[in-house]
């Protein structure tokens, strides 16, 4: 995050940057130097050949959770971060669908809606001689996020959705 922080300060056009709350506890090495990340330029946080999850923030944690629940399964799961939206790394997007030939989209708004429906529009766009499958997408519930904490756990995706997701798009649900 504080790569994606240092070129938004220093990126001459408008910049609107999410920090997700949840993410604030999760532990993990930083290095000393600030290193500054290209925006545009996505991440692939895991290599795998049967499946690509594409997530941001707390769901590429939830996904890379599912991926290993996955592994044990004998799925191998490529998780995709695009880090930003726009611009979007269509490129390396459609080069891991293409890998792949399944996709699956991971984010916190409701499944129908959101960032993860442009992503789906775009793999169907670019890739869709490649697939073998629908792409599936993992979101919240459609009701509004409730205050109270354990609504909305239920509410939000969770490792457990991706792996659903993973599993109907491989055909081992």
């Amino acid at each position: 995050m504080r790569g994606l922080l240092w070129s938004s300060i220093y990126e001459d056009n408008p910049i609107i940057l999410f920090e997700h709350r949840t993410l604030y506890g999760i532990k993990g090495e930083v290095p000393d130097e600030i290193e500054p990340i290209e925006l545009g330029k996505a991440r692939i946080h895991r290599e795998g050949e049967d499946v690509t999850v594409i997530a941001t923030g707390r769901l590429v944690h939830e996904s890379l959770k599912a991926a290993d629940q996955a592994e044990q399964e004998g799925i191998s799961v490529e998780v995709f971060d695009p880090r930003t939206l726009q611009p979007l790394d269509e490129d390396a997007l459609i080069a891991s669908v293409k890998k792949t030939n399944r996709a699956v989209v991971a984010h916190e708004a409701v499944t129908r809606m959101g960032w993860g429906a442009e992503v789906a529009a775009v793999i169907q766009e670019k890739a869709f001689d490649y697939l073998d499958a629908p792409v599936a997408r993992v979101g919240a519930k459609f009701t509004p996020i409730p205050f109270a904490p354990v609504m909305e756990e239920w509410v939000v995706p969770h490792a457990k959705d991706v792996l659903a997701a993973i599993k109907k798009t491989v055909g081992k649900e």
